[in-house]
């Protein structure tokens, strides 16, 4: 049987840019926060989120969370 061990947690905001001049296509920029704690649920990403949005000059478009994990043979 497999195990996953989580070994990294991170919180990304991704957040509008405007639109390309020439494409018309939207651009985003993100900024990404590490070692977020592995216990965090997602209502209390989603406070912190929005309240570091809230000091960033651009909209907040979305909120990711990305986990990783070694997986090992138990």
């Amino acid at each position: 049987m497999a195990v996953a061990d989580m070994t990294n947690s991170q919180l990304r905001l991704v957040l509008y840019d405007g639109d390309d001049a020439i494409t018309g296509k939207p651009i985003y920029k993100a900024k990404s926060f590490n070692n977020v704690n592995f216990a965090a649920t997602a209502n209390q990403l989603y406070a912190v989120a929005t309240a570091i949005a809230g000091l960033q000059q651009r909209p907040l478009y979305r909120i990711e969370r990305k986990d990783s994990s070694d997986i090992r043979q138990a």
